[in-house]
């Protein structure tokens, strides 16, 4: 997969924060600006088997597949 610069809104490193069986990561503020994410809002992660992934924000009024 190629990425045109040109496209890209954000690009961040982040940490993730892992107890116990709680996993935890910070979305950037740029993306929930982006996304327009609100609370209670959920993300769908799409694990590729090169090691991408993908995120994109769930629709909560129109359920559907991912886009791939």
């Amino acid at each position: 997969m190629q990425v045109d610069l040109d496209d890209v809104v954000c690009l961040q490193d982040t940490a993730i924060t892992i107890k116990g069986a709680r996993r935890r990561v910070t979305v950037p503020a740029e993306i929930v600006d982006f996304l327009e994410l609100e609370d209670k809002d959920k993300l769908r992660w799409i694990a590729l088997k090169d090691g991408r992934v993908m995120l994109e924000k769930v629709d909560q009024d129109f359920d559907r597949e991912p886009r791939l």
